[in-house]
């Protein structure tokens, strides 16, 4: 009988429609050194602290397929998966909604200064100071995937003219949702808002540095909800101290739970957990399908999320 693990205290209705077939073992941890008869684990589902590497492979040497309960893949090493004929699945854009929502609400939250306006209320305080209106204005995106493509609708909506930075996404995608292809240089000058949808790669890692703040429209606001590596944190309280831009709103950091600093002090700054992904309605979603697709490999199907090489138990 095939073992079930899943680390980091992942759980939800469809695993436990799962636990009715298999034997499920739930973990609070993200290590696979101190599994139980590791050696029986034919399934594994992980969110992002689970490291996913030749260690992991080595540790569960039966795994044949693993569950990425979200949609990035930095925790996984895909080429090493493939090499030992591991499926790994992920419901690409299974949360594209919810981050589109949460950049939405990050970037108002920031032209209408709800948050600083919040605490003055709290004090007692009626401070009625004028906010910023978006409608009328442009949105960038930079990275134009799924949440990128989500959060275009979403802006259009508002009366926003849309832009995108992409060059791995085809002219008549952009079209379709009523996206102009933009540089990235004219981007940052034109936009009134720039939201970052990029994984962290050795391309994107320091993007957003000072040429890239200096170059951005005065007063405009940027959001990120992609990787917080992609942005240089000094610069951007630079920029923010010396009054360039109008705010920023931060949902990922480089380092997660970071350590408080210069950003965290800045007033027109808002932060939020990594929670752009995460609603009640998208891990449902995601759990649902990779739940599926862990029983569907587990009983000798193709995976319908497979995103390496391997989509079967045995290749």
């Amino acid at each position: 009988m095939s073992l079930i693990v899943t680390f980091e205290d992942i759980w939800g209705p469809a695993l436990e429609e799962l636990a009715r077939r298999f034997p499920v073992v739930r973990l609070d941890h993200a290590d696979p050194g101190l599994v139980p008869d590791a050696g029986t684990v034919s399934a594994a589902f992980v969110r992002n602290k689970t490291q996913v590497n030749e260690g992991f492979l080595t540790a569960l040497p039966q795994v044949a397929v693993v569950a990425r309960v979200g949609v990035g893949l930095d925790n996984i090493d895909i080429p090493a998966a493939d090499a030992h004929g591991v499926v790994v699945v992920s419901p690409r854009g299974a949360n594209a909604q919810s981050v589109a929502e949460h950049t939405l609400a990050l970037a108002l939250a920031v032209a209408r200064q709800v948050v600083v306006l919040d605490a003055t209320c709290r004090r007692g305080e009626w401070d009625r100071r004028p906010g910023l209106e978006l409608a009328g204005g442009t949105w960038g995106l930079v990275g134009a995937g799924a949440t990128g493509l989500a959060t275009a609708s979403l802006a259009r909506a508002l009366g926003m003219t849309v832009l995108a930075h992409d060059p791995h996404v085809e002219d008549h995608v952009l079209a379709r949702h009523g996206i102009e292809r933009a540089s990235i240089d004219a981007l940052a000058s034109i936009s009134d808002v720039v939201s970052l949808h990029l994984p962290s790669t050795p391309q994107t890692i320091g993007l957003v540095g000072p040429d890239f703040l200096a170059a951005m429209k005065p007063r405009s606001i940027l959001v990120n909800v992609g990787r917080g590596e992609v942005i240089q944190e000094d610069a951007l309280v630079n920029a923010l101290e010396g009054g360039h831009l109008a705010g920023a709103a931060l949902d990922v950091r480089a380092l997660e739970p970071p350590v408080n600093g210069r950003l965290e002090r800045l007033p027109q700054v808002v932060l939020t957990p990594h929670v752009g992904g995460i609603t009640t309605q998208s891990q449902r979603r995601i759990l649902d399908a990779v739940a599926d697709d862990v029983s569907r490999v587990l009983g000798g199907q193709s995976a319908r999320h497979a995103v390496g090489g391997v989509d079967r138990m045995g290749g």
